[in-house]
């Protein structure tokens, strides 16, 4: 019951420690943070001097269960998660059935129970079946553990049934997360609209499909004083309507995701299916735009969008194959070779973008932060690791990436939940 993490950098969002410390964790709770604590018998990892940041938390994971078992399951989820340095996530609800009853909620909320590992926090659907026609029961998905509501995959596109929504979710004080997306715009589109789509002969999805929405639902958001989360922001214009939106006051926050300030359309030229997400994957302006949106505090926070697709979902022509790639466990090594090795994000930044900041949005009070009485959530980390990343290191059951073969420095060492180490290596 009782875990002595020694000889650590403790990363905070408030700053980094100048010297190795120790922290305690009892019956879940960090009791102690010194120099140096007495060994009274018990557990005790040295770590070697290792950067330690508050356990990582994901907005927007896809586990599949229930529907889709053979992408992935809650516990094959689970086990991604914690290898990847997460010990929250929060599961979006575009299961088969969608997660739009308590039924569905409590399924998920059991098995992760079972597996007992990690945090795994529902979100339930804004609307009935995600078919943009009727609000669910929000009051119920709240009262089932829905930590968040939201229509993921789809677009509320539907203004007053959107306007409704934003009502009823500031009376029962839930968040609302909306995939941007006007789908009228994007139909049939398989990537970016831009030269790559039409050197490859493909439908293009316009930018514009994602910044309508935004501005929509920035419009919403002032005229009803109301909170609102942008999902996977992936374009400039969308980066600067939000920053102009925030320094009015209004009170939204956003997401971008590590394929996001990564990878660019040109991904797609020999018609790579695991480079197809949703949203596409844009231009250099855009990705230019999203790093700097994370840097000045525009983008509040990095999800992974981790979405499992199985190899024969994924082995088909461009304009069938799904949208999404996995994406868990290479978050922190593509988030430190690409932001904090340039020096576009500092250790507390990603310490604030990765965990303090989502537990402020999401309303976890006792997590985000290593401090005295906070839940004992720690995510160790070798900053100088190099690896190659390869599909036989993946414990997801779905490897659709297109990192495979990259060469990423900095890699998670240790996850450990509530004192107990759910990853280690």
């Amino acid at each position: 019951m009782a875990l002595l993490v020694q000889n650590v950098m403790i990363v905070n969002a408030s700053g980094c420690e100048k010297k190795s410390q120790d922290i305690l964790i009892e019956d879940g709770i960090i009791q102690e943070i010194a120099s140096s604590i007495d060994n009274k018998g018990f557990e005790c990892i040295d770590t070697g001097g290792k950067l330690v940041l508050p356990g990582l938390i994901d907005m927007h994971v896809h586990f599949r269960e229930p529907g889709q078992e053979h992408k992935e399951t809650v516990e094959s989820g689970i086990h991604s998660a914690a290898k990847g340095g997460f010990t929250t996530v929060m599961c979006m609800p575009n299961t088969i059935p969608v997660m739009d009853n308590r039924s569905i909620v409590d399924l998920v909320v059991n098995e992760a129970k079972r597996v007992d590992l990690i945090n795994v926090l529902p979100i339930g659907a804004i609307t009935k079946g995600q078919r943009n026609q009727e609000l669910t029961d929000m009051f119920e998905l709240k009262a089932s553990g829905c930590v968040a509501l939201s229509d993921d995959g789809r677009c509320v596109t539907n203004s007053h049934l959107m306007r409704l929504a934003v009502e009823y979710a500031k009376m029962v004080d839930i968040l609302l997360i909306q995939h941007c997306e006007d789908h009228a715009l994007s139909a049939g589109s398989v990537m970016n609209e831009g030269i790559n789509s039409t050197l490859l002969g493909v439908k293009g999805d316009p930018g514009l499909s994602e910044s309508v929405i935004v501005s929509r639902d920035i419009e919403l958001a002032r005229y009803l004083d109301s909170r609102i989360h942008f999902a996977h922001m992936s374009l400039k214009r969308s980066i600067d309507l939000i920053r102009t939106a925030k320094a009015a006051g209004i009170k939204i926050t956003a997401e971008a995701c590590p394929h996001h300030f990564t990878l660019s359309d040109d991904e797609l030229k020999n018609f790579n299916t695991c480079a197809k997400v949703n949203p596409p994957l844009r231009g250099g302006e855009d990705i230019d735009a999203v790093k700097e949106g994370l840097r000045d505090g525009t983008i509040d926070c990095i999800a992974t969008d981790h979405a499992p697709h199985s190899r024969e979902d994924k082995e088909v022509d461009l304009d069938h194959a799904p949208c999404g790639m996995v994406g868990l466990e290479t978050a922190v090594g593509l988030v430190i070779t690409e932001l904090v090795a340039p020096g576009v994000l500092s250790w507390p930044q990603v310490a604030e973008r990765m965990s303090a900041t989502p537990a402020k949005i999401t309303g976890l009070i006792k997590k985000g932060a290593i401090q005295k009485w906070f839940d004992g959530d720690l995510t160790i980390i070798d900053p100088d690791e190099q690896w190659v990343v390869s599909e036989d290191d993946f414990v997801s059951k779905s490897i659709n990436s297109p990192f495979i073969g990259r060469k990423l420095t900095g890699r998670v060492k240790m996850t450990v939940c509530s004192g107990k180490i759910v990853y280690g290596v």
